[in-house]
């Protein structure tokens, strides 16, 4: 009986963890999700660094471009195109 009322403060909590992962199952996915788009943003950015100087289109590597980038996409690459542009 005693080994019982030891394993119960365990048996709660892993209850109340697995419970917490599964109300936040889907704002972690969304979250993961954002993550992955914005790690190819900053991929497609430091291409375009490299390649961008022979054509004449340069974007700065940095976390802010490529969260745009994740979230917006090609729209947001676009966006990030005319905005260098704009402030030239």
């Amino acid at each position: 009986m005693e080994s019982l009322v030891n394993m119960l403060p365990w048996l709660l909590g892993g209850l109340v963890l697995v419970m917490a992962l599964a109300a936040l199952q889907k704002p972690l996915r969304s979250l993961m999700r954002l993550l992955a788009r914005t790690g190819a943003g900053l991929a497609v950015l430091w291409l375009m660094s490299k390649v961008g100087g022979l054509i004449g289109v340069t974007l700065g590597v940095n976390l802010f471009n490529a969260l745009v980038l994740g979230v917006l996409g090609a729209p947001g690459f676009g966006l990030l195109l005319m905005l260098t542009w704009a402030l030239r």
